[in-house]
């Protein structure tokens, strides 16, 4: 199956970029603030009036296309949780090259706090169009952490389960192949950023590079391409320049296990 997909056109209308200045103060809605908050795992089962609690120690900030909201290297002094837009996380590579660790999408908690064990951001996050953000700061999440005991609980827990989760990728990328590894990203993204296909399927609408998908794997653009050529003459997925479409999410999820 080949050609372009027919996307809503919502998803296609490109916003009118902010100035390029990083950090514009911006006005988000209290319920668009409460929304995105109740999304993030830390704060889920939190009532209106808690969340409303967290909200007044965050910031609301924009970004334009291609800004950074913060770069490798920076002291960690604040964590962000996404409103709108869509950003990317990069990492500089041994060899110089800049790779794709993640896509973050609205209700992503990122970002790093020395209080936390992090002095320094590990990686450059990158706005992808006009985004949007909440943002807060060490001593203001003290705060939150002290007023909310069950969110204190869970950071504890993440944190846990962060570096169970680092030896868990340590052990995918030394024993899971490249095909596996493409399949569950791809299957990660559509349940994240995927949309309704008119004639079926689920549209990934990202500008993600074979290079992107090499840094998000942990594998080499050339290898990668191999494998989505196979997956597409296979028809388990399509593809453009700016665009992914899972058609049989049944077989992605077979290729893997």
């Amino acid at each position: 199956m080949t050609g372009s997909p027919t996307p809503d056109r919502s998803t296609t209308r490109r916003r009118v970029p902010l100035r390029t200045t990083c950090a514009q103060p911006h006005h988000c809605s209290a319920s668009v603030r409460r929304k995105v908050l109740g999304q993030v795992p830390l704060f889920e089962g939190l009532s209106p009036d808690e969340l409303l609690g967290i909200d007044r120690h965050m910031v609301s900030l924009a970004w334009a296309e291609d800004d950074p909201l913060y770069t490798a290297g920076e002291p960690a002094e604040h964590l962000y949780v996404m409103a709108t837009g869509r950003a990317k996380a990069v990492r500089t590579a041994s060899t110089g090259q800049d790779v794709v660790v993640d896509i973050l999408g609205p209700g992503d908690l990122f970002g790093a706090l020395h209080t936390l064990g992090q002095p320094t951001h590990s990686e450059t996050v990158r706005a992808m169009e006009t985004t949007c953000a909440l943002r807060i700061g060490t001593d203001a999440f003290r705060r939150v952490l002290t007023e909310h005991p069950r969110v204190a609980l869970r950071v504890l827990d993440d944190t846990a389960a962060l570096l169970s989760r680092a030896r868990s990728d340590v052990t995918a990328q030394s024993t899971a192949t490249v095909t596996q590894r493409v399949a569950a990203t791809l299957l990660r993204l559509a349940e994240k950023f995927g949309q309704g296909r008119a004639g079926g399927g689920t549209l990934i609408q990202l500008p993600l590079s074979r290079a992107d998908l090499a840094g998000m794997t942990g594998s080499t653009p050339e290898s990668v391409s191999r494998v989505m050529s196979r997956l597409r003459k296979d028809g388990v997925i399509d593809s453009g320049r700016r665009w992914t479409a899972v058609l049989d999410p049944d077989r992605l999820a077979a290729l893997s296990d």
